[in-house]
């Protein structure tokens, strides 16, 4: 599992992470960095992150599937031999059914790894919670990619979405996305009782990528 407090950046499908771009954000990350990171390249890109840094990468997705005849689609095994250290579940970019999320938390306990559902209200967080994930990513769609994080827009529902998920299992811990990009933001999720945060854009797309990366470590 992920140390916390933790800062998780998801790599998307941004040109500026595709390959050694990715990479060299992975290696700048682990240079510039104190706290504990985590990065989520590309399919194709966790091999290269994971054989030539430190940082624990994690995959963006799976499927719910064994190995066999599913051509164009993410097996589990596929990511555990690139390097994998978790999985990223159910993202608002990747929506899955509530039956394929419990089959992929189960294969990932399986392999060890970590897994983190993402939920877009706190409802979901609480039902999310009731399968025993490492984490549950609190998101918003509404505000993912834009100026204003969740922490700051809306501080009341993440509040919420901690007291749901813990009232379900004291053991999964919370993660809060959307919006994400200074140390102000991440110092105010984790005031709301999150472990850590996600975020994307706001170091992935930055023009000054070591500014936000010693920014967002003041906010721990």
């Amino acid at each position: 599992m992920l140390k916390t407090p933790t800062i998780i950046v998801n790599y998307k499908t941004y040109g500026a992470s595709i390959g050694e771009d990715g990479l060299e954000l992975t290696r700048m990350i682990e240079k510039e960095s104190e706290e504990n990171w985590a990065v989520c390249p590309q399919a194709p890109d966790i091999r290269m992150n994971a054989e030539n840094s430190n940082i624990p990468v994690l995959a963006q997705h799976v499927d719910a599937i064994e190995p066999g005849s599913h051509t164009g689609h993410d097996l589990l095994e596929t990511m555990v031999d690139a390097g994998a250290q978790g999985v990223l579940i159910n993202h608002s970019e990747k929506r899955l059914k509530l039956s394929d999320i419990e089959k992929i938390v189960d294969r990932c306990e399986e392999e060890d790894l970590t897994t983190i559902i993402c939920a877009n209200n706190p409802e979901v967080a609480s039902s999310a919670a009731a399968l025993k994930p490492d984490f549950v990513a609190y998101e918003p769609p509404q505000l993912i990619g834009g100026d204003i994080s969740v922490s700051t827009a809306k501080p009341e529902v993440v509040r919420e979405a901690v007291k749901k998920v813990k009232a379900v299992d004291e053991d999964v811990e919370v993660l809060c996305g959307a919006g994400v990009k200074d140390g102000e933001d991440v110092e105010a999720a984790l005031s709301l009782g999150t472990k850590g945060v996600l975020l994307a854009s706001g170091l992935v797309k930055a023009d000054d990528k070591k500014k936000v990366i010693k920014d967002l470590e003041d906010g721990i």
